[in-house]
């Protein structure tokens, strides 16, 4: 608005000059003031603005007798109100002029007529002339405003489409780091969980060898208690290498670092049951060919293991001391399937220690690469984890 009254001011100051007599001198000073004040008001009321220009050119129509520099306000008021105001009464603006710039011409020519004495073709000619002058200027006016509107509207679609990429990037950004988060979360709870569950097994072993001479004699409860604590210390060393893999690829924040890669498959299977037989009696079973199936991506193929791993890790937590567990994986053409089994407490024997949460991140797992996976009670007692991979991603 500052530039605005700038703008005023120095249009007031022809449009003074052009109105200004020995006689009503403060009258025309007022109506010099009707041209220019109400700019101040054209980009934020338009219509306000070129409501008292049209007033003052229709004073000028009766009081004078030709143009004068307050005439310079009308362009810049068809300007504003096509840029700033609304379309549809714009429109009305520019036809108001229009019919205004015909009066003006034929209110010219007629004066012009009486002092010069002009036949009737000059004065015909003279009154399409100064018409054509006037409508040509209001012209040039509406379509450099409407230009300046369609730019306008264009730079500010190009600024709400920046601000909608931009609010899409962030969405883009905070869903991958959830997803991040998550991962990195399974991949602690399927590190830390079975580790620690083993290690809970056997120090509670260690501990009952240590305290009850029943359980056998004293050379058979001491090398008892010391595969015990040698499984313990394996399962610790695992646990902590891995653990450090996954907090050094967090820590690495170069462009170049690469994924986390999957280091464990079915393939590893074999040593994941043997270390957990150590704390719980376990039997693996594989059923179908391996080969009848193309190899499972790396993902898929650490989903599969990390399915057996957490299954394994709630029956040492909750199926009871008496329990045993049954892991089989079937190949087929189509899926691999794997289901772990128990004949253990069921979920009756499970507490609110964070369990929902591996089933959770099993779902996860599994649905990321398009496989289903139930877990239930058994109809004759214990736990069933059963999962379905697909083979064709």
């Amino acid at each position: 608005m500052v530039w605005d009254a700038v703008l005023a001011l120095i249009l007031w100051l022809p449009a003074a000059a052009g109105v200004m007599s020995s006689t009503y001198s403060v009258l025309r000073l007022l109506w010099s003031l009707l041209y220019v004040i109400p700019l101040i008001w054209r980009r934020t009321r338009p219509d306000v603005a070129a409501l008292g220009v049209a007033l003052a050119c229709l004073i000028q129509l009766f009081v004078q007798d030709g143009p004068n520099g307050g005439d310079l306000c009308v362009p810049v008021v068809i300007y504003a109100v096509i840029a700033y105001g609304s379309p549809r009464r714009a429109r009305w603006w520019l036809w108001t002029a229009l019919a205004g710039s015909v009066a003006a011409g034929l209110r010219w020519s007629i004066t012009d007529s009486f002092v010069i004495h002009r036949t009737t073709r000059e004065f015909i000619v003279n009154t399409v002339a100064l018409t054509m002058v006037c409508a040509v200027i209001v012209l040039m006016a509406w379509y450099a405003g409407r230009f300046a509107r369609e730019r306008r509207l264009h730079v500010e679609q190009l600024r709400r489409r920046a601000d909608d990429l931009e609010r899409e990037r962030d969405q883009r950004v905070r869903l991958a780091t959830q997803e991040e988060r998550a991962r990195i979360a399974r991949e602690m709870h399927d590190i830390v969980a079975h580790s620690l569950s083993v290690i809970v097994v056997q120090a509670d072993g260690g501990a009952y060898l240590a305290h009850h001479e029943d359980a056998g004699d004293a050379a058979t409860r001491l090398d008892a208690s010391g595969k015990a604590l040698d499984t313990i210390a394996e399962t610790a060393r695992r646990a902590l290498t891995e653990t450090r893999r996954l907090v050094g690829v967090l820590r690495d924040d170069s462009d170049t670092t690469p994924e986390l890669a999957p280091s464990r498959g079915l393939a590893e299977l074999p040593g994941l049951i043997a270390e957990t037989r150590r704390a719980l009696p376990v039997t693996l079973t594989v059923e179908g060919d391996p080969d009848s199936h193309p190899p499972l991506p790396e993902g898929a193929d650490l989903a599969a293991y990390r399915v057996v791993q957490e299954s394994l890790t709630n029956v040492l937590k909750h199926a009871g001391p008496a329990a045993t567990a049954r892991v089989r994986i079937s190949h087929s053409p189509e899926a691999v399937e794997i289901q772990v089994s128990d004949d253990g407490r069921g979920t009756a024997g499970a507490t609110d220690d964070g369990a929902g949460h591996g089933l959770v991140g099993m779902r996860e797992r599994v649905a990321a690469w398009g496989g289903t996976l139930e877990a239930r009670d058994r109809l004759d007692g214990g736990f069933q984890v059963r999962a379905v991979i697909p083979t064709e991603h």
